[in-house]
């Protein structure tokens, strides 16, 4: 390998390569974060490192970070006290990448004196040449904003993709809503559209090592604006050869537009499935969330897009206990969500975020008191468990009927692979690889619903597609 760089203060190696160090990453939260992920092994893979499977061989230990929810923050410094001992062991360098990076900047330094470096998402591209630095033992952090005009956005290698059924792919990154609650604009800036002739690129690069389903990702997607409508871009992306399955999230509501709709209409290549957070059920709380529509306009365009594409699976995310909600505002997300009948929903206490409207305001006068959280926590429980009850209602209606199954490769059990329906539904299927090999659409039928996910078996007759 001609490019293997010494990445350390160590002792010059013999002749011949450089044995390979270990990179371990800890991942959490979004869909952008598992893609930053993906480039950094890529990157770090370029420059003598493989990946660890455990953190107890590593010599790298990234963690990249959510910073949405406090409850990810805090997962971070219980993850970091474990691989302290690692490092005191291995003399394993440890980083901080991803939103809780940018949000904490060299703070995160002081707080955890044994974390070697902290960068933010704009800084991804020299992470090489910080894990140089780490290694002749500086600390730092690297977390300043690449102007819109010059961001590059890292091209995923598809040769790490080779064998893989699915693959992210991102369209923009940022995000130029200024929700109440939300941290997103202060730890990815604002919005920034990668040009189109990159994403089509990239997702025929993909195709041609065997990806049949690409997921488009972004803070704000559907705003997507790189030289073309987001509309536009998934027809484009739908004409390249090998491709078979189009996704894409996040979405915001006021996005949908009637283009979009079309699509799903016009283009049986684009999943029907639909992630639209609504947040509430309650026009008063989302006005104070400062989400631009109401809950008659989210229905407004929930209706076109069923109308379009009927049996669409939409999916949304609710706050509870968000500051002034009310019993009747509580009641009035319970209603949207028995109306709707959402495959699911993503539902969350609210959280005060640094540096956001919602946290200043909190507690500051009428409309604002903060929700006792054991208020919270019972209108969460009891939300949950009407999705919980829906979501097995939608999924027994499966039972006996044949589906559209991507795989994608084997299932946790023996004799059974896993893929997922256009509607994104998990199924086990009782078969082998020889059967229904990784990348095949196989017709499956559904035998089994539980609360999650069906079980199926191969179609009387079927050979993989």
């Amino acid at each position: 390998m001609s490019d293997l760089v010494n990445l350390g203060a160590r002792p010059a190696p013999p002749a011949g390569p450089a044995p390979a160090r270990k990179v371990f990453v800890h991942t959490f939260g979004c869909q952008m974060n598992e893609s930053d992920t993906d480039r950094m092994l890529e990157l770090l893979g370029r420059h003598a490192y493989v990946r660890a499977e455990t953190p107890d061989d590593a010599d790298l230990i990234l963690l990249n970070t959510c910073a949405v929810r406090e409850k990810a923050e805090q997962k971070l410094l219980s993850a970091l006290g474990r691989y302290r001992e690692v490092k005191a062991r291995r003399g394993a360098l440890i980083a901080v990448s991803g939103c809780v990076a940018q949000q904490e900047k060299d703070r995160l330094l002081r707080r955890v004196p044994y974390v070697d470096f902290v960068f933010g998402p704009d800084n991804i591209a020299r992470l090489p040449e910080m894990v140089a630095r780490a290694g002749e033992r500086e600390r730092f952090a690297e977390t300043g904003w690449m102007a819109s005009e010059e961001y590059v956005f890292p091209r995923a290698d598809p040769e790490a993709a080779r064998g893989r059924t699915t693959a992210f792919v991102t369209a923009m990154k940022g995000c130029d809503n200024v929700c109440a609650f939300c941290i997103v604009p202060h730890t990815r800036g604002r919005e920034v559209s990668r040009p189109v002739d990159d994403v089509l690129a990239e997702c025929a690069a993909l195709a041609e090592v065997g990806v049949r389903e690409v997921t488009l990702i972004g803070q704000n997607v559907n705003s997507y604006a790189g030289g073309c409508t987001f509309a536009e871009l998934l027809r484009r992306v739908a004409a390249l050869p090998g491709i078979l399955r189009i996704r894409f999230t996040t979405s915001h509501p006021h996005d949908l537009s009637d283009a979009l709709v079309d699509v799903f209409r016009d283009e049986p290549k684009v999943m029907p499935h639909f992630h639209l957070p609504v947040q509430s059920g309650s026009d008063a709380v989302l006005a104070r969330m400062r989400r631009d529509y109401s809950v008659g306009a989210y229905l407004e365009r929930f209706e076109r897009l069923l109308a379009a594409r009927p049996g669409v699976a939409i999916t949304t995310d609710f706050i509870v206990g968000f500051p002034g909600e009310t019993d009747a505002d509580f009641e009035a997300s319970l209603a949207l969500l028995e109306r709707a009948r959402f495959e699911q929903s993503f539902s969350f206490l609210f959280s005060p975020r640094p540096h956001t409207i919602a946290a200043v305001r909190m507690g500051s006068g009428p409309g604002w008191e903060e929700v006792p959280r054991g208020v919270a926590v019972a209108r969460l429980e009891r939300l949950q468990d009407v999705q919980r009850r829906i979501a097995a209602e939608i999924l027994r209606a499966q039972l006996g009927r044949t589906v559209e199954v991507l795989v994608e490769g084997p299932s946790d059990e023996p004799g059974e692979v896993r893929g997922r329906t256009p509607e994104n539904r998990l199924v086990h299927l009782a078969a082998d690889a020889a059967r229904a090999p990784a990348g095949a659409v196989v017709p499956a039928r559904v035998t089994r619903a539980g609360g999650s996910s069906l079980s199926g078996e191969l179609a009387s007759g079927a050979d993989a597609g």
